[in-house]
């Protein structure tokens, strides 16, 4: 597949988009800080890089892991976050036909990653990120022939209006908060860019992957009941599955409602 140049352009540009990736997770979480400036630094030393110290995966491999300047150690995060762009952009590019729904899907993915880093450090989802998904996923199932926009709009009325009920409901008779605002807000984005169709699989799906996580969290923690996971990166990894795999899903799903 890299032989191909398209493809290897592809990849590329996906590694070009991590590395910003990174600079949205680092900052978002912090609403007195701009995703634009001041340019990438190193944050121990706040030293500003130099471009041959910010080339996605190279630099991180060269510099092996440490700071130019203060040799403080670099985060895994960063080579990470962009192999996952590269790779993500690399499957959407031969997945999907250029320039819609190429374009959209690869938007709608990055928002995903920056929102699975960000609500596993910080359990929380950006409204910067959500919002305004949610408004570009209904006016991408204009240009996304795979989609109507009848079915986006019910999926940002479903997505949002399941998971408020879910929560409220659990508000009702436990009277604690058991799933926050952004996740509803994202299972709306979800439900923008893939249409109502998607929400069973997605909701079944990272249900039972926050499950299995929870369970393991529980024996780790050892708070039992009290136990607290973000549910974001589980909605995330669903939808992604949802993405990729769609015909597959549903042709499955089919079967069980109409066995032969």
């Amino acid at each position: 597949m890299f032989l191909y140049p398209s493809f290897l352009i592809a990849f590329l540009f996906g590694l070009a988009v991590g590395s910003f990736l990174n600079v949205a997770i680092l900052r978002l979480p912090h609403p007195d800080q701009s995703v634009v400036f001041p340019a990438s630094h190193c944050p121990a030393c706040q030293t500003p890089l130099k471009w041959y110290d910010n080339i996605p995966l190279l630099s991180f491999l060269l510099l092996r892991r440490k700071c130019r300047h203060c040799q403080a150690p670099i985060s895994w995060q960063y080579p990470l976050v962009e192999l996952a762009m590269g790779l993500f952009s690399l499957a959407l590019f031969y997945r999907f036909p250029f320039p819609w729904p190429f374009i959209g899907f690869f938007l709608f993915t990055a928002a995903l990653l920056v929102i699975i880093v960000i609500d596993c450090k910080h359990q929380l989802i950006p409204d910067v990120i959500s919002l305004p998904g949610i408004i570009m996923g209904f006016a991408f199932s204009f240009l996304n022939p795979a989609l109507s926009w009848s079915d986006s709009g019910l999926g940002i009325l479903f997505g949002g209006g399941i998971l408020f009920l879910i929560a409220w409901g659990y508000y009702f008779l436990t009277k604690r908060v058991g799933m926050g605002g952004g996740d509803i807000k994202l299972l709306a984005m979800i439900g923008a860019f893939l249409g109502y169709q998607s929400l069973p699989f997605v909701i079944f799906s990272s249900s039972l992957l926050g499950t299995l996580a929870g369970v393991g969290a529980m024996l780790k923690q050892k708070k039992g009941g009290q136990t607290v996971i973000s549910y974001g990166p589980f909605l995330a990894a669903g939808a992604l599955i949802y993405l990729f795999f769609e015909a597959r899903i549903q042709i499955y799903l089919r079967s069980l409602l109409l066995p032969a």
